[in-house]
């Protein structure tokens, strides 16, 4: 999503692999007929006459969270790359996305509180989800934290605001609203992308453009829902973006993981479903792909307790037709540690299939 630009490029956006086909839905405009004379055209008054007493209550919303949630939204630089990140607390972590900072240490962080960039350092990347806390050396007075919503009640239709650094572009704000909830996407692994596949995410008709990424998903309350991490891509326009498609890592994960990074320095309760194999996708004898063959097995994990072992093929993971690697992430997203799930592999020609109690990443 995030393509190269310079100066200042921002961090290459990852793409999502569509597993539905994207519909184009047209507008149309409608207006009702008017009998007698065609009202003169004003240049006075009646031309900037107030708004309805409902839209300029949604614009003073709009005003109002943009003045209590803009100064708590940064922009960070990581080398080359560009990219967005929130303030999550006043002793100067800031959360972003794990393909903003890279394999990057050290990193350049504008505040809305002041004009020159200010050090920060890697606290700890969580590639799994896409996640990093980073630390201000030096905490600028006046420093807002954000304030996060409570994910389950994210509802369709929900008017929402997205801001960030688009295309370098420090305090930028788009519009629009949630469009569906609990979706699983993947990323791309290419150009500095963790490759990762996220459940539950959020989607937005809100634009996320490149330097979006780390920065904040509000609602009209002024809390943040969500990160905005990556946006669909249109096979039809060799990878485009597809315009009003993006996804923001909801509220309750990024608490979950920031959390645990600030506490520990590290995350030991991912909430990541695993099963505990590498794996590698196998074709069948027209080349199609036919499965996920088990490679190697975690010593003490959840396919080595359900006897799974190197040389079966996952064919079905409970009702889910397994036929890549990618389906099988797909499908783990979607689940919980501690799930228990019928597996189908094939094994010496013959089909069967086992119970697995999941672990965790």
């Amino acid at each position: 999503m995030d393509a190269s630009r310079r100066p200042g490029r921002p961090a290459r956006r990852l793409l999502l692999l569509a597993t539905a086909a994207l519909c184009a839905i047209t507008l149309s405009t409608g207006c009702s007929p008017v009998f007698g004379p065609a009202p003169a055209t004003s240049t006075g008054a009646a031309a900037h006459a107030p708004a309805p007493a409902a839209a300029s209550e949604l614009e003073n919303d709009y005003r109002q969270v943009i003045k209590n949630v803009l100064p708590s939204v940064v922009q960070i630089e990581a080398g080359e790359n560009l990219g967005s990140g929130i303030v999550y607390d006043d002793l100067g972590h800031i959360v972003t996305n794990a393909h903003v900072v890279g394999h990057g240490k050290e990193f350049k962080v504008t505040v809305a509180t002041g004009e020159q960039p200010l050090t920060a350092s890697l606290v700890t990347s969580f590639p799994e989800q896409d996640l990093a806390v980073i630390k201000l050396r030096s905490v600028p007075p006046g420093l807002r934290a954000v304030r996060l919503g409570d994910s389950s009640e994210v509802a369709v239709g929900q008017i929402v605001l997205a801001m960030g650094s688009p295309l370098g572009l420090s305090s930028s704000v788009t519009q629009g609203i949630v469009s569906a909830v609990g979706r699983t996407v993947s990323e791309s692994g290419e150009g500095g992308g963790t490759g990762a596949t996220l459940g539950n995410m959020v989607q937005t008709s809100a634009a996320i453009n490149p330097g979006n990424s780390g920065g904040a998903l509000v609602n009209l309350s002024s809390e943040i829902i969500g990160i905005p991490t990556l946006a669909a891509s249109d096979p039809g326009l060799e990878g485009s973006a597809a315009p009003g498609i993006g996804f923001a890592i909801p509220a309750s994960m990024v608490k979950k993981v920031a959390d645990q990074i600030i506490k520990y320095g590290e995350v030991r309760d991912s909430g990541r479903a695993a099963l505990g194999i590498t794996g590698r996708t196998v074709l069948d004898d027209e080349y199609r792909p036919a499965g996920v063959a088990v490679v190697l097995v975690t010593r003490g994990g959840a396919a080595e307790r359900a006897g799974l072992r190197p040389g079966d093929i996952i064919t079905g993971f409970g009702s889910t037709e397994i036929t890549t690697l990618a389906s099988l992430a797909e499908a783990l997203a979607s689940r919980q540690p501690g799930e228990k799930v019928s597996v189908t592999v094939e094994r010496a020609g013959s089909a069967r299939t086992v119970e697995v109690t999941l672990g965790e990443i």
